[in-house]
């Protein structure tokens, strides 16, 4: 977990241990504490799910070690989601101390969405920022980024660069950060439930445990509890 007070560039990857797998992660739902095992906001934030779907956001950044590992597992845990459940990424503006750097990922992320590409790019560029073996982070900065787009098979690097620099990614860049600020995010990787809700490992303690206490959440919220 990375936390939100950790704005140094991660400068180690090294030591990382394999998160526990999710498949089992409903096969129980034991009752979970609020202010214990999880946060209720103080205010809800507003959603962007369809009426009747559940909203679950998962804050991330490219720059967080933890996250990358944590990706599998998500990915693995996606697909037994209930059909009443709608997912979707944020990347936050933190991790890392260069303020331009977290806004070109937030606004990668946005364009790769735009262009239907986002889910088959997101692990690659995970890849690319924190390649096996590196102390260092590969990929800082706009220009950075602009490079590996355009090394990149099946990324139209023209219509990436109209899009990346467009209004519409700038509002959702800002977007993010508005979500990552009412759901007061404290640390990544973490989940957020239907606008009500805010979990990450250190108050569920382990990464699957984390995952059952969101799942239990969108029971809830799909009772109207």
């Amino acid at each position: 977990m990375m936390n939100r007070r950790d704005f140094s560039i991660v400068s180690s990857l090294l030591g990382l241990g394999l998160l526990p797998l999710a498949g089992s992660a409903r096969a129980q739902t034991p009752a979970f504490q609020a202010d214990t095992d999880y946060q209720p906001l103080p205010r809800q934030v507003p959603v962007d799910a369809p009426a009747g779907k559940v909203e679950v956001i998962e804050f991330f950044s490219y720059n967080c070690p933890h996250c990358f590992v944590f990706e599998p597992v998500l990915e693995n845990w996606l697909k037994t989601l209930p059909s009443y459940a709608v997912f979707r990424r944020v990347p936050v503006p933190f991790v890392g101390n260069d303020r331009n750097d977290l806004n070109a990922k937030q606004r990668l992320y946005y364009t790769l969405e735009i262009m239907g590409k986002a889910n088959e790019f997101q692990y690659k560029f995970f890849q690319a920022v924190q390649p096996p073996g590196s102390r260092y982070l590969s990929i800082v900065g706009e220009k950075a980024i602009i490079d590996w787009v355009k090394r990149q098979p099946g990324l139209d690097s023209k219509k990436f660069l109209e899009i990346f620099h467009s209004f519409t990614v700038t509002s959702k860049a800002s977007r993010a950060t508005q979500l990552t600020n009412g759901y007061q995010v404290q640390a990544v990787p973490s989940l957020g439930v239907a606008g009500r809700w805010y979990i990450d490992v250190e108050r569920a303690r382990t990464e699957a445990r984390m995952l059952q206490i969101v799942d239990s959440l969108i029971a809830q919220a799909h009772r109207g509890a």
